[in-house]
């Protein structure tokens, strides 16, 4: 079976089990082949909008002996998928933007689908505002760290009218941290706030040494933002 990294493991640990899943994005195809080998998904469709991945990602369905359970597609983003065609998509390994902008432009598969795994690499505070202003549900989520770097992943559904109920309900906290991160005190998580306090200490020491200009703004927003890494690192 493939070994996946830290990262991929938790991206395909939240994907469940599938009757069909697509990965858009799939790269060398590790998260459909892994998924499918374990019989956690019955059927894969690996996606890519470069004819370089798809073709790496084919050599290890093939090494695999899956040909006949994961197909490969060009797409961009979700356009070659059909709604209801996939019960899990994947999207990860991209920036949050892009992720909107393809989760926006595909929006009828995406909201057909059952569920969602996305984990940006980035813009965090605005893909998760972006999930609930679209009427999607955030219904789980993790964090790891590897190789020097931290990675938030969830999972989503779309919720339709029903997300009325939540809407704007995030805090800021929420959405640069994840709700149910904090919820959960994920031991994770509080590496990053210890990580993210110590950074902003160090960059605020330094700009009460060396500014050579008014920084008071900047100086005040530090504060603020260790304010609320002190209130959520009180609570563990």
């Amino acid at each position: 079976m493939v070994q996946l990294s830290k990262r991929l493991q938790a991206v395909a640990d939240l994907a469940g089990v599938a009757g069909v899943l697509a990965d858009v994005g799939t790269d060398h195809g590790y998260i459909p082949v892994f998924l499918v080998s374990c019989g956690k998904a019955g059927r894969a469709i690996a996606m890519d909008v470069n004819e370089g991945p798809l073709r790496r990602a084919e050599e290890n369905i093939r090494q695999f002996g899956l040909e006949g359970r994961i197909e490969t597609r060009l797409s961009d983003g979700l356009y070659a998928l059909s709604p209801g065609e996939a019960g899990v998509i994947v999207i990860a390994g991209m920036g949050g933007a892009l992720m909107a902008r393809i989760l926006e432009k595909g929006e009828g598969a995406a909201c057909a689908a059952e569920r969602l795994v996305l984990q940006p690499q980035s813009e965090l505070p605005e893909f998760r505002r972006f999930l609930s202003e679209r009427g999607y549900r955030i219904t789980d989520e993790n964090m790891v760290f590897e190789d020097g770097k931290f990675y938030s992943m969830m999972a989503a559904e779309w919720a339709g009218n029903k997300s009325d109920g939540f809407r704007c309900k995030m805090t800021e906290a929420d959405l640069k941290y994840g709700a149910l991160l904090i919820a959960r005190r994920h031991p994770v998580l509080h590496s990053y706030l210890l990580r993210q306090r110590k950074q902003k200490q160090d960059i605020l020491e330094k700009l009460g040494k060396n500014a050579r200009q008014d920084v008071s703004g900047r100086k005040e927003q530090l504060k603020l933002e260790l304010g609320e890494i002190e209130a959520m690192l009180g609570a563990w």
